[in-house]
């Protein structure tokens, strides 16, 4: 027996489209069912001002299919050079929907990131006065800390110091990873919000690690313990508005995943809805599939609601194609380990 339940469209509020061929490739693949996305903007060169904000979205906007509805939000990578006038005017033009703050050498292009957090003190206080949220990449890079504690420590360290300095600041800790990321969000009042990625409601550290080295689960955050994974299974699954949906979709080719030092992200904007219908069955709160996928984050941003609607159909497992090819090479798409009975009606 087939069931369906049917979504406002959704949103991915945490994407990476990448350049060039590559761009041309996966786009498609998320505008195939998401309505909207923020746009990452760490290219080599960043995307720092305005002017690089306009020209990449029109990039972007030249390789989706034809007839496409598809609409990125772009941001600007917060550097200690960052204009806050170019950023005022960006983001009252609407060209602008948030800033991205990388510690430097936090993960993929993010050499340009910050370093010295008293330099962009200034730009943060003019976000907080004109409503640009912020969204982190919440880890520090301290060569003492341990990769699997550089989140709950970002947290400590780093994010709560800027908050309470910074009153007002709207922020978005993207793609947490951890219980102390759960925790944090859920008791900081509405101007905190937090992305949850699809990978890591289904991955933990044994993914990558156990049995041999599994390159394609290796992302940043990494995956932590399997009590980090049930925290944040619980979270996503809550209908809490702290936590929406940013699938932090990095594709690279598998030539560059395979490297004795590989490159670090999921690629999973091809069959995310798919796995997250199976995730929130699993846990028996599809009735808060929407919320997690549709509204919560509009919410946050202050966007409103999609128009429209999809349907989710269940039924004989669904398969997926195991990558997509660019000119480059291919991409291996996320693989969940497990049957997805869940898949999207197209028209």
């Amino acid at each position: 027996m087939t069931k369906t339940i049917t979504l406002r469209t959704p949103d991915d509020w945490h994407l990476h489209l990448r350049d060039g061929d590559m761009l041309r490739a996966v786009a498609p693949e998320t505008a195939r069912h998401f309505a909207r996305a923020i746009i990452m903007p760490n290219l080599v060169p960043p995307v720092v001002t305005g002017r690089d904000a306009a020209a990449y979205r029109d990039r972007i906007l030249n390789a989706l299919p034809a007839g496409s509805t598809f609409d990125p939000l772009m941001t600007l990578y917060l550097t200690e050079d960052t204009d806050p006038d170019d950023l005022e005017a960006a983001h009252k033009d609407g060209l602008v929907t948030a800033v991205k703050l990388y510690p430097a050498g936090a993960t993929t292009n993010s050499a340009s990131g910050v370093r010295d957090f008293d330099k962009v003190r200034p730009v943060l206080e003019r976000m907080a006065e004109i409503g640009c949220p912020l969204c982190v990449h919440g880890e520090v890079t301290d060569s003492d800390i341990d990769i699997f504690d550089r989140e709950a420590v970002f947290i400590e360290r780093v994010l709560d110091p800027i908050r309470r300095g910074t009153p007002g600041l709207r922020v978005v800790m993207e793609h947490i990873t951890t219980m102390q990321g759960v925790e944090y969000a859920s008791e900081s009042g509405p101007d905190l919000g937090a992305t949850i990625t699809t990978h890591h409601l289904v991955i933990n550290r044994n993914h990558i690690l156990a049995g041999g080295i599994k390159p394609h689960y290796y992302c940043l955050p990494v995956a932590k313990r399997e009590e980090h994974r049930l925290a944040l299974r619980k979270a996503a699954t809550s209908g809490d508005p702290s936590f929406f949906l940013g699938t932090d979709s990095a594709p690279h080719t598998d030539a560059n995943k395979l490297l004795p030092c590989g490159c670090a992200g999921c690629f999973t904007a091809t069959n995310t809805l798919s796995i997250l219908a199976e995730v929130f069955e699993q846990e028996d709160a599809l009735h808060h599939l929407e919320a997690f996928t549709s509204l919560n984050g509009p919410k946050f941003y202050r966007l409103p609601v999609n128009d429209g609607q999809i349907t989710l159909t269940k039924g004989d497992p669904v398969a997926y194609p195991p990558q997509i090819e660019t000119t480059d090479g291919p991409v291996t798409v996320f693989d969940p380990q497990m049957p997805l009975h869940w898949w999207v009606e197209t028209d």
